[in-house]
């Protein structure tokens, strides 16, 4: 019962992903081709958004689901991982249409070729966690 409400907060998520048209392929694409500011323009909400809550957490005004704080630990410079990461995060977004959020949407609205997406998003997560310790730092 108490993790009811993350039920409804990803339902929630998923109405607004739905709504803002984030789970429209037709909008990836535009995207992807600097034909439309419409994703940007999502984008740059979430991220400003979750700057303002990062703020909160690190001045402990907002705490976890049991009242603990979050600690938000400084990571290191690592700009190889971050800029391959970021090429094959956008590599897979462009060639499926989808990123990892709106895949569980895509499903919803019985988008069902999503599934295979799905299925190489687990893979990927596997084979990463296997590979995690070699990969440059």
């Amino acid at each position: 019962m108490k993790y009811l409400k993350f039920f409804f907060i990803g339902i929630l998520f998923g109405i607004i992903l739905s709504k803002s048209e984030a789970i429209s392929w037709f909008r990836i694409y535009e995207m992807f081709k600097f034909q439309s500011f419409h994703m940007y323009g999502l984008i740059a909400t979430a991220v400003t958004i979750s700057m303002f809550f990062i703020y909160l957490f690190k001045k402990e005004v907002i705490k976890d689901y049991q009242g603990n704080t979050i600690l938000i630990k400084n990571k290191e410079k690592g700009y190889i991982r971050t800029l391959a990461g970021g090429f094959i995060f956008g590599l897979g977004w462009a060639l499926a249409g989808a990123c990892p959020g709106p895949i569980f949407v895509m499903i919803g609205y019985s988008v069902f070729p999503i599934l295979i997406v799905l299925v190489g998003a687990i893979l990927g997560t596997f084979i990463y966690g296997i590979l995690s310790n070699i990969l440059p730092k």
